[in-house]
């Protein structure tokens, strides 16, 4: 007879500090059959457990090489499919709470990708001959087994300009998703002008936009953002130079156009932690990224005299990565423990392998 897996309800009334003496005892029981990949994006809390730690490309690769039976995911629901995709046949990727999900990718889903390939295909006849579709990691795995079925590909933060560059060569256009400021910034980097790059409005007749500036358009941008990013205004810069005329400014790419011009460096979270990292002992920083990992920086560089500031004067984390926390993370554990896997993420076979085409492509690439 089956056995039911352990009840959350149990688990849901635990102080914190009992959710983490447990969360240790079960690792331990554990040992290598179970990894903890965890995003830097994740509240200290959780952060303290991983094996593994990294931003979304590193995360992949290191989903691909792991050889732990269990890959227990704290981040959000698209990193466990992409964790599931990669890693081999037999491995399970579990998340500790479904409820884990990105606002950002909920901005574009398969239903409205696939109407805007038909509008592409009324307007220019050929979208698979002239269009390459590039998907941010940020999104669901049927939207990268959209880009695999039409020759696109995934990109990251940190790699998305080698990915542009490869997906120009196979053809004259890019429809980017679903978030516009990585794409835009990066294509900016890349020489193309702004008048080259065109918002695609999911919600609109072709997407908002006159046959001309489809048939014009180098860059076909989806109208997404990141809820996090989007928080930071060129003001914060302004009024923050104006107090520390000699501190820095660093900014990720899912910033708005006008946050990233005004910054002095601008990149992935990996980057943004090397560059404070080598920054010289005693420099000022400000940084628009998530505020657990701005936080965790600034810790782990002030004993070098760094300081490192948050640039929203608003308190701005990633609400759904909140989602995983002491309660939940301990109670997968357990039922691990007891042979029981809960929250599993399992993409289906049909879609995880045309997925894994573009992620392969994805990783070859970069």
């Amino acid at each position: 007879m089956q056995v039911s897996p352990i009840s959350f309800d149990r688990f849901n009334v635990l102080k914190d500090a009992e959710a983490h003496e447990r969360i240790r005892a079960a690792k331990e029981k554990l040992g290598k059959r179970v990894s903890l990949l965890v995003h830097h994006y994740q509240r200290a809390d959780i952060y303290q457990h991983h094996d593994l730690t990294g931003d979304s490309l590193k995360l992949s690769r290191l989903a691909s090489q792991s050889d732990a039976e269990y890959i227990v995911f704290c981040g959000v629901h698209f990193m466990a499919e992409v964790a599931d995709i990669l890693s081999k046949p037999e491995q399970i990727s579990i998340l500790p709470d479904l409820a884990a999900g990105c606002s950002m990718a909920d901005m574009a889903n398969l239903a409205k990708v696939e109407r805007c390939w038909r509008d592409l295909r009324d307007v220019l006849g050929t979208p698979d001959e002239l269009i390459t579709p590039v998907t941010y990691i940020n999104s669901a795995a049927d939207l990268k087994a959209f880009c695999g079925e039409h020759g696109g590909i995934v990109c990251t933060s940190s790699n998305a300009p080698k990915i542009l560059d490869w997906s120009f060569k196979q053809r004259e256009k890019v429809l980017f998703f679903p978030d516009q400021h990585l794409g835009r910034w990066t294509a900016h980097k890349m020489g193309i002008p702004l008048d080259a790059m065109q918002v695609w409005d999911p919600d609109l007749p072709n997407g908002g936009l006159t046959p001309e500036q489809i048939k014009g358009a180098k860059m076909l941008l989806w109208k997404g953002h990141c809820a996090v990013h989007q928080m930071f205004q060129p003001a914060h810069i302004t009024n923050w130079r104006k107090q520390n005329p000699d501190g820095m400014v660093i900014s990720h790419p899912e910033s708005a156009f006008e946050v990233c011009t005004a910054s002095d460096y601008v990149g992935s979270t990996e980057y943004i932690i090397q560059v404070v990292k080598d920054a010289k002992p005693g420099t000022k920083w400000l940084v628009g990224t998530e505020l657990n990992l701005v936080n965790r920086l600034a810790d782990e560089v002030k004993h070098e005299g760094k300081i490192v500031q948050f640039m929203s004067p608003m308190v701005c984390m990633c609400s759904t990565m909140q989602r995983i926390d002491p309660q939940h993370l301990a109670w997968t554990l357990e039922n691990l423990v007891e042979g029981k896997v809960v929250n599993r993420i399992s993409v289906p076979a049909h879609e995880a392998e045309l997925a894994k085409l573009s992620l392969e492509r994805m990783l070859a690439v970069s």
